[in-house]
């Protein structure tokens, strides 16, 4: 009887056992022939060609950037807030600076397109500009060094108080052949426009738009030099632009805003203050073909640029005869 009782139960757990054992097989089975078939992803287009270069620094440098949003983070008009995370960048740069690779002689090795990673400018990393450089410039050799930093300043509070205006993508396109360089900032309007405690829906519409800076631009020694020519703008992609009125009328109005140049150069000569053109120039201090660092004259800030990963180039945009 105990015999039975021990066998019996065994004979059950065997029977038991093999049925999902089986079923499960035919199941895996199954799903092996009617799995769907893994999308082959591409190895990504190499962007960089000298990653060996300075490699922990340059890690350390872009970090910290990230963190520090470009360098907006810190904001002196506020608070000191990040001034030392600030302090710790400065001394990653300057290790940078002592390390570089011989310095390219010609404009040729700067060709091509470079976006802003960072800068520990104060009021506004569109100060990367051409156009506010030379402000700069022109106030330091009117003897106000001071007089610009407190138009920076002013511009800063009256465009990006209370979400009015947010600097998007800061980038540079270098053409040598032509002598030019194109400075671009994206500014996107009224991004954030909601009432706390009132409501929490959005009261006008987020529009904006890519303001370019075309100056002429030559490498002399260490030193680029550049004379503003004229400035001009064009729509971001997924970005409403201005469209002052509705249908074909109030398209061809936005195109001609689009397409507008406006002379710096003749309204420069305008201002009393200004002793010549519109000129400035930067100090390049660092390349290395994947990160260039310049620095300008009259405060000796550092502006970062990398490589873009995703492109925007502009050469479509000479072609249709914007440039």
């Amino acid at each position: 009887m105990l015999s039975v009782l021990v066998v019996l139960p065994l004979s059950l757990s065997l029977r038991t056992h093999s049925m999902p054992l089986s079923l499960s097989l035919r199941t895996h089975s199954y799903q092996r022939r009617h799995a769907p078939a893994m999308a082959s992803t591409a190895a990504p287009a190499a962007v960089f060609s000298n990653t060996a270069v300075n490699t922990e620094t340059k890690m350390q440098v872009l970090t910290l950037a990230a963190a520090l949003d470009r360098g907006q983070s810190y904001n002196p008009t506020s608070s000191d807030a990040y001034a030392e995370r600030m302090g710790t960048m400065t001394a990653l740069i300057e290790q940078l600076v002592a390390s570089t690779p011989p310095l390219p002689g010609s404009m040729e090795a700067l060709d091509g397109e470079w976006e802003l990673v960072f800068t520990d400018v104060s009021h506004g990393i569109f100060r990367s500009s051409p156009f506010f450089l030379a402000v700069q410039e022109s106030y330091a050799q009117a003897g106000a060094p001071e007089k610009a930093e407190l138009f920076f300043k002013l511009h800063e509070l009256q465009t990006c108080s209370f979400g009015i205006s947010k600097i998007g993508r800061v980038a540079q396109t270098i053409d040598s052949s032509a002598g030019m360089l194109y400075s671009e900032f994206d500014t996107n309007l009224l991004s954030l426009t909601a009432l706390p405690l009132i409501g929490f829906w959005k009261l006008l519409p987020t529009f904006g738009g890519c303001v370019i800076t075309a100056s002429s631009a030559k490498l002399e020694g260490d030193e680029i030099q550049m004379e503003v020519e004229y400035t001009t703008s064009r729509p971001v992609p997924g970005l409403s632009g201005l469209r002052p009125l509705p249908g074909d009328i109030g398209r061809k109005i936005a195109d001609a805003i689009w397409n507008l140049k406006v002379p710096v150069g003749a309204i420069w000569k305008l201002l009393p203050w200004n002793k010549g053109p519109p000129k400035c120039s930067v100090k390049l201090v660092y390349f290395d073909g994947d990160m260039r660092i310049v620095q300008d004259g009259p405060e000796g800030n550092y502006f970062v640029y990398m490589r873009p990963v995703a492109p925007r180039p502009l050469p479509s945009l000479k072609e249709s005869g914007n440039f």
